[in-house]
């Protein structure tokens, strides 16, 4: 197993046991969990645009966000590990928050990329050319034609996006919790 193999396989594993880490590290306030809150939502925003033009396993999806960056959800994910770290109120958490996603992530792109590379070739080739990998472009590449499918929330509903947001809420609330049985 190469390490591109292993952080794609364990990485909601060994998140879990990093949020262990994390929320014995936490220290929120209301204003810190207000911030990451909004920092949160912003990520989510965009991991919802991008699910909804995400059709896995059947067409390379160009359109939409992903005609900006190769991993749009990554993208918006960064914003809810940013959100997370600021909610906590704590440099070590958001330290290790941001680290994690930039390691595993690392990996996990690079081996996504393999993959596409395998299954689409040349398409792929040439929107990996045109389009980075992670940070977006303000212009997006002209990728229209008749058959690239536009957003849709039943895809949003089928790649179980709302998942993101219903555990981005519950870290909110437990960090809610900390917050009101620590001393003050």
């Amino acid at each position: 197993m190469t390490w591109l193999d292993f952080f794609a396989r364990w990485r909601v594993r060994l998140g879990y046991l990093l949020a262990v880490v994390i929320l014995w590290l936490a220290h929120p306030t209301p204003h810190s969990i207000l911030i990451g809150a909004a920092l949160g939502l912003f990520g989510l925003i965009i991991r919802a645009y991008a699910a909804g033009y995400l059709h896995k396993q059947q067409v390379l999806t160009v359109t939409g966000p992903y005609a900006r960056t190769r991993n749009p959800l990554y993208f918006g994910s960064s914003f809810l590990a940013l959100g997370a770290g600021v909610a906590t109120n704590s440099l070590w958490a958001t330290g290790l928050l941001l680290g994690y996603f930039a390691l595993v992530y690392t990996f996990v792109m690079k081996r996504e990329a393999l993959e596409l590379h395998q299954q689409h070739g040349a398409a792929f080739a040439a929107y990996a050319a045109a389009v980075p990998l992670f940070f977006p472009k303000l212009s997006a590449i002209s990728a229209h034609s008749a058959d690239a499918p536009g957003f849709s929330w039943a895809q949003y509903r089928k790649n179980h996006e709302y998942e993101a947001a219903i555990g981005f809420a519950l870290l909110l609330v437990v960090l809610l919790l900390i917050w009101r049985l620590r001393p003050h």
